[in-house]
């Protein structure tokens, strides 16, 4: 039996370094046979982006990380589902989340928190990065994947004054891989579903 997921990918871009990533996360789930991924931008979401959310499968919360969190925007974004949050709308689908920073580190991690804690309140199941790091020994090189070396979900680095068109291709790669590995375990999921569905 063919298996079909849906998968969303809802960001806030900044200043387009990070909607890159955000395409990338988009590729990763759209190479799962089976998956529809869609891109929802949260600064301009509208009724049709909130049904593509409330109708997916799994949600992969993106933004870039600004003074130790998410961007303003993707928070009145994270606000404006409370009316979600109340009526269970989300519950039981898959999360993941990826940001982005000018610094190596720049306290990403408190974005991917941020995401948890958000995907947690609405009763969602989250799904780490699953790989190991990358960039940790002499072997290694900054073009490893996951070379920043975080678990909670995909992070990337985009140097102050660099272009969109210029961000580095192994965070790329980090985004797809994440993107993918959501897909593959929406697979599962929804799989499972129908396995435990009563016979009627």
């Amino acid at each position: 039996m063919a298996i079909s997921v849906k998968l969303a990918v809802a960001f806030h871009g900044g200043s387009g370094h990070t909607a890159r990533f955000a395409g990338a996360v988009h590729a990763g789930g759209s190479s799962v046979s089976g998956c529809e991924s869609t891109l929802v931008s949260v600064d301009s979401i509208d009724e049709d982006g909130w049904a593509v959310l409330d109708g997916a499968h799994a949600i992969v919360f993106g933004a870039p990380t600004y003074m130790g969190s998410a961007s303003t925007a993707f928070h009145q974004f994270a606000e404006s589902t409370s009316k979600r949050f109340l009526r269970q709308v989300w519950l039981d689908k898959l999360a993941a989340g990826f940001t982005n920073s000018a610094d190596k580190h720049g306290d990403k991690s408190s974005t991917l928190r941020y995401f948890q804690t958000l995907a947690a309140q609405h009763g969602m199941t989250w799904v780490n990065l699953g790989l190991k790091s990358g960039w940790n020994s002499l072997r290694g090189s900054e073009h490893d994947i996951n070379r920043l070396g975080f678990h909670d979900g995909a992070a990337a680095q985009s140097l102050l004054g660099t272009r969109p068109d210029e961000v580095h291709a192994a965070d790329l790669a980090t985004a797809e891989h994440l993107g993918r590995r959501v897909a593959e375990q929406a697979t599962i999921f929804v799989a499972g579903r129908a396995a435990l569905a009563p016979v009627r």
